[in-house]
């Protein structure tokens, strides 16, 4: 019986640690996204990501309502590789949630934006994460944007 149990945990203990490694890699990657993104390295952004990518956002518009934005993951490529050496930009995230049912994941993780070393906003992502081939993949990223209810609000 005291094999039996000591048996138990260990393929208890063993299912966390191959859980910890899944978050690992999903953390790397979204890591890896973030490092390429402020390096405005395109390539290193691309490498992370689906060939069909989903990109979207919700923000408050011009008159103050929430809408959800469509975005082209190429668009967003030229917007970052573009922005002179002057600008400084940085998305600092927060805090990592992370699940995952074999080859998909799902994070969550609270940001801040900063521009020019000046708080700009605030908000979540949440990236939809698919393992093929050995690899994690984004698919699919939602964020919220907001300046108000922010940590560092000014």
């Amino acid at each position: 019986m005291k094999q039996l149990l000591i048996l138990g945990c260990l393929f208890i203990s063993l299912g966390l640690i191959g859980q910890s490694e899944e978050e690992t890699e999903i953390k790397n990657t979204i890591n890896s996204f973030f490092s390429s993104f402020h390096a405005q390295d395109s390539v290193g952004m691309t490498s992370v990501v689906s060939k069909n990518v989903v990109l979207q956002t919700i923000g408050a518009n011009k008159q103050r309502q929430q809408v959800l934005r469509q975005e082209n993951f190429n668009d967003l490529i030229h917007a970052i590789t573009s922005i002179p050496d002057s600008i400084k930009f940085e998305e600092k995230l927060l805090d990592y949630s992370i699940q995952v049912d074999g080859p998909m994941a799902n994070a969550w993780t609270p940001y801040e934006f900063w521009l020019n070393n000046t708080f700009s906003h605030c908000g979540v992502n949440s990236f939809q994460l698919f393992k093929q081939e050995g690899q994690w993949k984004i698919i699919y990223l939602i964020d919220t944007r907001r300046r108000e209810g922010c940590a560092n609000q000014p």
